[in-house]
């Protein structure tokens, strides 16, 4: 019997130091791609602001929180950013004036958007934008406590009577400077907590928009026009590609608290809020709204078509 125990224990140890090599080696390995990408304080000029101030109907007051993909890093324009475009496209559709606060910080995780929400706290918002997850994956935060963070946040908006739409973390499979393998790690890890935001949002009342499209097919297509100077953060266009599937998403909330309206469909149309969410990850683009069901655990889907 001692020997088996010793060939179970050298086995276990050779099968620990193999493991250990392996997380070394993608620690390297994410060492070399965040020299590559790069870090900085810089962020682009404030767009806060009034948007459409000559329109007839009721100031509209937008939040924008989370991480660069929310700043508009790396753009140097004000009306570059996600929130400026947020603000002229909102205005356009909502044919109201819209007053935009960012609070979003580079290199933000899940955990600092309490504080965001708290740095002016006598501005009370009507929707908050949040697009947050890609620093909680680079950081080695778990998909189940970053969801769990995020939904609190939500559950904290909707009490004081903002409607919230959240873009959730996108594929970062595609990110130039990662190289395989960790760059598999990072798609699954971004995936998972993609699909673990949108559980969360829509349970606590919230929106979800699936993100995958920022550095999924459309930007492996089209590397040139879609990412930064960095390959890491998307180029202006990029950002105005982001924001064109987050605008459906904010006019839907909006008008159905207008409307006060609930979901009618049948309960056919309806499903599980983790179907929806598996459905979100697949299908880029798809915004999933909270629906009161039983239980509050369904929710409806609606899926972005890609065009043609």
């Amino acid at each position: 019997m001692p020997r088996p125990r010793r060939i179970a224990a050298a086995t276990l140890i050779g099968g620990s130091a193999t493991l250990s090599g392996f997380y070394g080696f993608l620690i390297g390995e994410a060492i070399l791609a965040r020299r590559a990408i790069g870090t900085t304080d810089d962020r682009p000029p404030s767009p806060d602001g009034l948007y459409g101030d000559d329109l007839p109907g009721r100031t509209i007051r937008v939040l924008v929180l989370g991480d660069s993909a929310a700043v508009g890093y790396g753009v140097t324009r004000a009306d570059a950013t996600p929130s400026a475009m947020i603000g002229v496209g909102l205005a356009h559709v909502m044919d109201a004036p819209v007053e935009v606060q960012c609070r979003a910080i580079v290199g933000a995780q899940t955990s600092d958007l309490m504080g965001q929400i708290d740095l002016d706290p006598d501005w009370h918002p009507d929707v908050a934008v949040i697009v947050v997850g890609t620093n909680d994956v680079t950081h080695r935060v778990t998909p189940q406590a970053s969801a769990r963070m995020l939904g609190q946040v939500v559950r904290r908006l909707i009490a004081e009577d903002c409607d919230v739409v959240v873009g959730t973390c996108p594929d970062l499979g595609t990110v130039q400077p990662i190289h395989q393998p960790l760059r598999a790690v990072a798609r699954r890890l971004s995936r998972a907590l993609a699909r673990r935001q949108t559980i969360a949002v829509v349970e606590a009342g919230g929106r979800s928009v699936s993100l995958g499209d920022l550095l999924g097919l459309l930007f492996t297509e089209r590397r040139d026009v879609m990412f930064g100077a960095d390959h890491f953060h998307p180029s202006e266009t990029g950002y105005a590609n982001m924001v064109s599937v987050l605008i459906p998403a904010i006019t839907a909330s909006l008008r159905q608290k207008q409307r006060e309206l609930a979901y009618t469909g049948r309960p056919q149309d309806l499903v599980s809020v983790a179907d929806a969410a598996a459905v979100s990850v697949e299908h880029p683009g798809t915004q999933v709204a909270p629906d009161a069901g039983p239980g509050g655990r369904f929710a409806s889907v609606l899926r972005r078509r890609r065009a043609s």
